[in-house]
């Protein structure tokens, strides 16, 4: 008989919401401290940068405008905040469930395949991290950074960021064979992109090359669609980065339940 390839399409189902359920019962019982946790460390960065450096940079041009600086980072470091939220979720918490505590096993002893398990995890991971920045942005809202009410489009967007970085931390998770194996992908991957997708200073002061580079990068598309709704503005291209958006979303989670599915296999 043979063995079903591991690139398969994926064969999704509603039985991805009865494991999706039960992580948010789970959670529920750490939800306050878990929400403290993963919105103090932004909050502190938006305070330190945006009131201290904020005082030294003034304003920053940005597209012809000069926008405050703390507008300009608290429009970058919301899309980062999704990005590390998701992340950690996917990666740290996924594979406790996968390789540490065997929750998985114990499910797929249920009606429920490997690849909704894997999709409920993506979406899981996708839901802390927008219920992560929904908190930041009231409270972004409580300092008066912006009135916009096009922020209410900036949910959707971070949302699908989301899913998008939850999608590619879940092929680390699955490739990882310890929680050291994160490491890695925080320093060579989420540290490099934070730097280059213009959450912290315009992209315009980078070398062309290094530009070139920095517009296709999964950080750099959300700061793109999220930055100018902060503005008061909409989004040029929206069109292009929510393609790139979607695009890096749907590949990454394909490669994931590949090589997920060849682990269990193994």
């Amino acid at each position: 008989m043979t063995t079903p390839s591991i690139w398969r399409a994926p064969q999704l189902s509603m039985r991805w919401w009865p494991v999706f359920l039960r992580n948010l019962l789970v959670w529920r019982k750490l939800a306050i401290p878990s929400l403290v946790g993963n919105i103090a460390e932004p909050l502190m960065w938006l305070v330190a940068f945006g009131y201290g450096m904020g005082a030294l940079v003034g304003q920053v041009r940005l597209e012809g405008q000069q926008v405050p600086y703390i507008l300009f980072l608290a429009s970058g470091s919301i899309c980062m905040s999704a990005m590390n939220a998701a992340s950690f979720e996917a990666l740290y918490s996924a594979f406790s469930r996968m390789h540490v505590q065997k929750t998985w096993e114990g499910i797929m002893n249920a009606p429920v395949s490997l690849d909704n398990l894997v999709l409920a995890e993506l979406l899981w991971a996708a839901f802390k991290s927008i219920f992560t920045v929904a908190a930041i942005l009231c409270v972004m809202l409580g300092l008066g950074i912006s009135h916009s009410w096009k922020l209410l489009v900036a949910l959707p967007a971070l949302l699908a960021a989301g899913v998008m970085f939850s999608a590619i931390a879940l092929i680390f998770n699955a490739l990882a064979k310890g929680y050291d194996f994160f490491t890695y992908y925080f320093t060579l991957v989420l540290t490099p992109m934070m730097f280059l997708s213009g959450v912290f200073f315009p992209r315009e002061q980078l070398p062309g090359a290094v530009r070139i580079v920095s517009d296709w990068l999964p950080l750099t598309n959300a700061v793109e669609l999220v930055r100018p709704l902060f503005l008061d503005r909409w989004p040029e291209h929206a069109l292009r980065h929510g393609l790139v958006v979607t695009a890096y979303a749907v590949a990454a989670f394909w490669v994931a339940l590949a090589l997920t599915r060849r682990r269990f296999r193994a």
